[in-house]
């Protein structure tokens, strides 16, 4: 159980960048073990709470190329790359699916 963080990201599809840029948590995040008191600034500061993010494929796959090129005009490579990779294995999975179709089909 997680009972301190500022912000949570579920599953294989929910990278941090998508947090920063896209699915609509405050991208302000407390810092130096600050969670164990503070989630994300709002109005609500004054009281503990966690963000949470969950993702689908097809929902990194409509959000995912507009927060890589995000990631990359701030010069943030790694959360660029957080998201390529996954978007890159969801390609594959659809691509050998694909194959594995055709191969039914003959």
């Amino acid at each position: 159980m997680i009972f301190s963080a500022g912000s949570v990201f579920l599953g294989p599809w929910t990278p941090e960048s998508v947090g920063d840029y896209a699915s609509g948590t405050n991208h302000v995040l407390p810092t130096y073990g600050y969670a164990r008191m503070y989630g994300g600034v709002s109005l609500d500061s004054f009281q503990k709470y966690m963000t949470v993010q969950s993702l689908t494929e097809e929902g990194l796959r409509m959000l995912g190329p507009y927060v890589a090129t995000m990631a990359e005009v701030e010069g943030l490579d790694a959360h660029k790359r957080a998201v390529t990779l996954r978007l890159q294995d969801i390609e594959a999975k659809q691509d050998l699916t694909k194959r594995k179709s055709n191969l039914h089909a003959c």
